[in-house]
């Protein structure tokens, strides 16, 4: 008797999700992150030079974010995952073999485009495979453990680039970045993508095209299009000052990095969770935020460490709830634009994130970074409020 096999599909689900874990661990685990600033001071750039090339870095992911996004609509995604890292390994490589200041600059642009060749791409390429394999309800735990690994990566390579440093210098960390990134490029190769371009589309600027179009005459597109900025922007932007707010609870320099690993570990968590978060519905999500945005409000102005509990289980809140927003614009999207349109949202996130920069500096300038903390918090209680509208506004309609 022939015994027809019933998991396959769970393999092949499997199979992705460990390629998507690895590939999503190896990206972050980049030695380079916490040291390149040192490397870049070491080197005898001014503080201006620096930040000219953290703008130029800026300005590369914002031109071509929805470009490549319609580019991996236009040809094959699991191209881009691969080729990503490859230039972002060229541009480390140039760092540390001609460490200038126009080297560092092509780096900026290399590794810009590798970024922006991933966004969008990834997150496609990994809802249309578990589409197909009829498990497309498991996208936001599959994508909350992809960022969960990221996550840990960063930690561990935080905790690991000083001994690497302390040993072998720029180049022994340059080297092993170099080196991750390459196995992130191989990690990619394993993708499974089952999909041509869209037939008719030819070529990439019909295939940004087509996919605005959807947005444009698709009002659920359009909200989950502007949710996924209003998530994940604040809480984006406010994570590169959590240093300071952590400083200002009176703690020692040499205890700060250890209260920071606490609000990692909070994101880490909400990364986990993220799958059961789908359970909440529209009401739910909204809670989920106005309760993580009165937490951090809460735990910031607190102004000790105990205060900071409160920061992490926000951080957790925020990116569940990234997490879920994504998942609500990629289930709303057709398959022939989805890249394009997720990578529209990243712009709106990168835009979003600039102009919180901006505020946070105005605010900062003459209060404290609690303060600051305490002002932007506000942001997600009103998404909330703005996300309930929604849904009663969808009631009345409905009502006949």
């Amino acid at each position: 008797m022939t015994l027809t096999p019933t998991h396959g599909p769970d393999v092949r689900v499997r199979r992705l999700t460990t390629t998507l874990y690895g590939y999503a661990f190896l990206e972050d685990f980049v030695l380079l992150y916490p040291v390149y600033a040192l490397l870049f001071s070491d080197t005898g750039l001014t503080v201006w030079q620096i930040s000219s090339l953290f703008a130029l870095w800026s300005v590369t992911g914002v031109l071509l974010e929805v470009p490549s996004g319609a580019w991996a609509d236009a040809v094959s995604r699991r191209l881009l995952l691969w080729l990503g890292p490859l230039l972002t390994a060229a541009g480390f490589a140039l760092w540390v073999l001609l460490p200038s200041y126009g080297a560092f600059a092509v780096g900026f642009v290399l590794w810009g485009v590798g970024g922006a060749l991933g966004s969008g791409a990834l997150e496609a390429l990994v809802y249309d495979e578990l589409e197909r394999l009829g498990a497309a309800d498991r996208y936001a735990r599959v994508m909350g453990r992809a960022r969960a690994a990221g996550l840990v990566a960063v930690m561990a390579a935080m905790g690991l680039a000083g001994p690497v440093l302390a040993w072998g210098g720029h180049t022994a960390v340059g080297a092993a970045s170099v080196l991750v990134c390459l196995l992130a490029a191989a990690a990619a190769t394993r993708f499974p993508e089952h999909r041509s371009p869209a037939a008719g589309h030819d070529g990439w600027t019909a295939t940004l095209r087509a996919g605005l179009a959807e947005a444009r005459a698709d009002r659920s597109v359009r909200g989950a299009l502007l949710l996924v900025p209003a998530v994940s922007a604040v809480w984006g932007a406010l994570d590169e000052y959590t240093p300071l707010l952590v400083r200002d609870t009176g703690v020692a320099d040499t205890t700060v990095p250890w209260l920071l690993l606490l609000v990692w570990a909070g994101a880490t968590a909400g990364s986990l969770l993220a799958g059961e978060g789908e359970r909440l519905g529209t009401t739910g999500l909204a809670a989920l935020l106005a309760g993580a945005g009165l937490a951090l409000a809460a735990g910031s102005v607190a102004g000790t460490p105990a205060g900071l509990v409160l920061v992490a289980l926000a951080f957790g809140g925020f990116q569940a709830a990234t997490v879920l927003a994504d998942a609500r614009l990629q289930r709303r999207i057709e398959d022939t634009g989805r890249a394009t349109l997720t990578s529209v949202a990243g712009l709106g996130t990168e835009l979003a994130t600039v102009a919180v920069f901006g505020g946070y500096a105005v605010i900062a300038s003459g209060n404290a970074h609690s303060t600051a903390f305490a002002v932007f918090a506000v942001v997600y209680p009103a998404t909330a409020a703005l996300l309930l509208a929604g849904v009663r506004a969808r009631a009345a309609r409905a009502r006949p």
